[in-house]
């Protein structure tokens, strides 16, 4: 979805546009919330929309799509993985139950900090979701922790949007720019630790 037609359907629906396209980009991370939350900022200027309405519509959207992704998680469950973990293609992957049974073990101790931060970083924000679910982690907690990131998150870009006014794309820029920073030093970090965690695992055996 390209940002034009992004614009247009936010122009023509308002707050149920909003809802929508940010529920979709909980799904699919392509889409960019930067561009979507940017500009409606910029309409909360010359149309109907208001700041608060767009920061609930948004937030809205975002945990509407979270509990989507939430429920696949469920679906999949660790139980579905360590029956994977007996298959041929397990076995070429070395998955072995200890690692799925530590992965979610790690997940319901550390997953709220994941939860709640992941919710500011592109692509991460939708992905977290699906171990989140896989893991059990508890539905109101994680309701909870992905609102209040989202609602951080979202107000962020809406009031930048807002007070941008006609810049608002200068603004969308700079947003795009850190989130591509951001992003990479995340991709980094997994595989600094998945390095590490790789050769303690070897030195071990």
């Amino acid at each position: 979805m390209n940002t034009q037609t992004i614009m247009t359907l936010i122009d023509q629906y308002g707050y149920l546009a909003i809802i929508f396209l940010i529920m979709l980009e909980n799904v699919f991370p392509p889409i960019p919330s930067e561009v979507i939350l940017t500009f409606t900022g910029f309409l909360t200027l010359t149309s109907h929309l208001t700041v608060w309405g767009a920061i609930l519509a948004s937030t809205l959207g975002s945990i509407l799509g979270a509990i989507l992704l939430y429920g696949i998680g469920r679906l999949v469950s660790v139980e579905r993985l360590s029956q994977f973990v007996g298959t041929r293609m397990g076995r070429l992957l070395r998955l072995k139950q200890s690692d799925i049974e530590r992965a979610s073990t790690f997940f319901n101790r550390r997953g709220s900090i994941a939860i709640f931060y992941g919710r500011f970083v592109p692509v991460v924000r939708s992905l977290i979701s699906i171990p989140a679910g896989m893991a059990e982690y508890p539905f109101w907690s994680f309701v909870v922790l992905s609102i209040l990131g989202a609602a951080i998150w979202n107000t962020v870009l809406i009031y930048a949007g807002a007070l941008a006014g006609n810049h608002w794309k200068t603004v969308l820029g700079w947003f795009e720019d850190a989130s591509s920073i951001i992003l990479i030093v995340v991709i980094i970090l997994i595989v600094l630790v998945s390095v590490l965690y790789y050769l303690k695992k070897q030195r071990k055996n």
